[in-house]
């Protein structure tokens, strides 16, 4: 049995890039000093080794066991975790990667929804042939749909298969759309097979049997949990004259937008002379910057520094406590393993 803590990351692509990006602004960073090196250590991690593999193998490692944790995309943990419940999403929303499997068909075809898509295929007195790197997720799609169809497993490029003549439409991650439309094809209205991102995801019975790789996973979560939440707040610092704390307390609260995360925290500012100051610090969601500094304003606040946060640590991570429960439920289904999103 191993006694090493496996992570594995993309090793070429934008996912790579985005991942490793991520992970330095997590406060992570992979150590790497050979870029044609398979393996990495992250500092903040003593004890964890990272290896690169393609985003699909990382899926089939954690499966087996041979890897604990990996940073893949959704998409490609649908399509591979197979039926043996060994695959368990920590984090569903790493926030980078974003794509959507998506059906496209030629321009000049009549069919712009999935039903007249069936009706198209019933026209044409044939299955519709599908290229695809996702014939799992692809062909229940169709199925659930009741399309004809005949999938045809493909890698690289996809979008020249109907022109080819060798597919009559294709099922592919789509970003932008923009290289669809460089090839003459369009996305169906309804085709959107799944939205996807980075994932981070683990191995249920390396989790169950080795509490350091469970603390591992708590460690990591910690991290990621902290730095996610801390990109959707930033910290604001204003001097509010007041002649007590409490009378600036009440100010605040007057406005719901400045009371904060679990309140402002308020202390004295020490002047020579003149009025009493304070100096109120906050924390506010990036989203309500805006009405907040009006606000701070309009009861006196002046001098407002604005600044990013690095961390907001919770008690305990959300998703490690989902974790866990997931791990004491021996009869979750494989499928339904996707652990929902909790902030």
């Amino acid at each position: 049995m191993r006694t090493d803590i496996r992570l594995s990351l993309p090793s070429k692509g934008r996912l790579a890039e985005q991942a490793l990006r991520f992970l330095a602004e997590a406060g992570l960073r992979v150590d790497k000093t050979n870029p044609r090196q398979y393996s990495a250590r992250i500092p903040a991690l003593p004890g964890l080794t990272v290896l690169f593999q393609r985003a699909g193998d990382i899926v089939v490692s954690v499966r087996d066991g041979s890897v604990d944790f990996g940073v893949t995309g959704l998409d490609l943990v649908a399509e591979k975790r197979g039926e043996n419940g060994q695959v368990l999403v920590l984090h569903d929303a790493l926030g980078f990667g974003h794509s959507t499997l998506t059906l496209a068909v030629p321009e000049a075809w009549p069919a712009r929804t999935v039903a007249e898509l069936k009706t198209y295929a019933q026209t044409l007195g044939r299955p519709l042939r599908v290229v695809t790197k996702f014939p799992r997720l692809t062909g229940a799609f169709l199925d659930r749909h009741s399309v004809p169809h005949r999938l045809i497993a493909a890698e690289g490029t996809l979008e020249t298969a109907p022109a080819i003549g060798y597919a009559d439409m294709i099922s592919d991650l789509v970003s932008s759309g923009q290289t669809l439309r460089d090839n003459r094809l369009r996305p169906l209205t309804d085709g959107a097979i799944l939205a996807s991102q980075a994932v981070l995801i683990a191995n249920r019975q390396a989790l169950r049997r080795r509490a350091e790789v469970l603390e591992m996973a708590r460690r990591l979560l910690e991290y990621v949990e902290a730095h996610l939440r801390a990109q959707e707040n930033l910290l604001v610092i204003a001097n509010m004259r007041g002649e007590s704390t409490e009378a600036v307390v009440e100010r605040i609260f007057s406005r719901p937008t400045i009371s904060g995360l679990q309140g402002p925290t308020i202390s004295p500012v020490f002047v020579r002379e003149g009025e009493p100051w304070h100096a109120v610090t906050i924390v506010v969601r990036r989203d309500q910057l805006p009405a907040a500094i009006a606000d701070l304003r309009a009861i006196g606040g002046s001098g407002i520094i604005v600044t990013p946060v690095t961390y907001i640590f919770e008690e305990e991570p959300p998703r490690y406590k989902a974790m866990l429960e997931a791990l004491h439920d021996a009869e979750t289904p494989p499928q339904s393993q996707i652990l929902n999103r909790k902030s």
